[in-house]
């Protein structure tokens, strides 16, 4: 199984003046513990890291510090262009990839194995995790107009896994029909092909806030 990871982020909502990887994490780059996790997956035999030009130097020393070898990648303007840019630089042989946020450093190693597995038998997953708050949809001036019924929402994360070949046509299309899309398996929305749900369990924390920093602090502390 191939591996990409989307490591382009910044540091906006984080209030840092620098991409958000890049920041100490128990004494580590944030960026390095999601390496150490994709490492430690007994299924994924190659990684790439998509990042942007800025952050080449530092990015390029924690790649060398990882357990394995990691490729470097340079990314686009957006999420979608970054991505694409990735399929492009897999290896030849490459027929499955998953795709993880950088930033979901606390991600399980198993919970890579599971998506992989779930994609060489012919699905596209994702990772998610079901909705536990009441959603209400709300109008322009913030009243309510509704409750979702929460049984059937569930919040998506990664990593997200497909066919590549699928998921290139994918990407193909939304740059001809000019869609803009958050995640992968939007795009599989939009084409009507089947995205399977694998529940992430409770741990598998993006870190875009401060306060998101310190609850991953909290959780590293206790493993």
């Amino acid at each position: 199984m191939h591996l990409l990871i989307a490591a382009a982020g910044s540091g906006r909502r984080m209030g840092a003046d620098r991409n958000k990887l890049l920041l100490n994490l128990q004494g580590r780059p944030l960026l390095a513990w999601t390496l150490d996790a994709a490492c430690a997956a007994e299924g994924i035999r190659w990684i790439g890291v998509i990042g942007q030009p800025a952050d080449h130097g530092e990015i390029s020393s924690i790649l060398q510090a990882a357990p394995r070898s990691v490729a470097w990648i340079e990314g686009g303007s957006t999420r979608q262009e970054s991505v694409e840019r990735g399929l492009a630089a897999l290896p030849g042989d490459a027929e499955h990839v998953l795709i993880h946020d950088g930033a979901r450093c606390l991600v399980d190693p198993h919970l890579f194995d599971r998506c992989a597995a779930a994609v060489q038998g012919g699905e596209a997953v994702i990772a998610a995790a079901p909705v536990t708050d009441t959603i209400k949809r709300v109008d322009e001036r913030g009243l309510i107009k509704e409750t979702q019924d929460r049984s059937q929402l569930w919040a998506a994360q990664t990593p997200q896994g497909f066919a590549v070949a699928a998921l290139r046509e994918g990407h193909a299309q939304a740059r001809a029909l000019g869609w803009s899309v958050t995640d992968d398996a939007a795009l599989f929305e939009r084409l009507g092909w089947p995205v399977r749900v694998l529940d992430a369990g409770s741990a598998n924390l993006k870190v875009t806030t401060p306060f998101d920093l310190i609850v991953a602090e909290a959780v590293l502390a206790q493993r």
